[in-house]
């Protein structure tokens, strides 16, 4: 069925892991990710907006051409 996209507001929140995963396209929990949708100001951005901020903070810019 189809997936449940994870709202961008929630991800600044949540408890990062360990340790960075280092995949092409990082989980919701990775350090990275956290940290990058926690110095966003989220409440001024549309929700389209957030969703857009998330997918650039998920990309791992070492891994792309991969």
């Amino acid at each position: 069925m189809g997936e449940k996209k994870p709202d961008p507001a929630k991800v600044a929140h949540l408890k990062p892991k360990r340790k960075c995963c280092k995949k092409r396209v990082r989980c919701l929990k990775c350090p990275v990710v956290v940290h990058k949708m926690k110095r966003l100001d989220l409440d001024s951005m549309s929700k389209k907006d957030a969703r857009k901020a998330l997918e650039n903070a998920r990309v791992n810019p070492g891994r792309r051409g991969r």
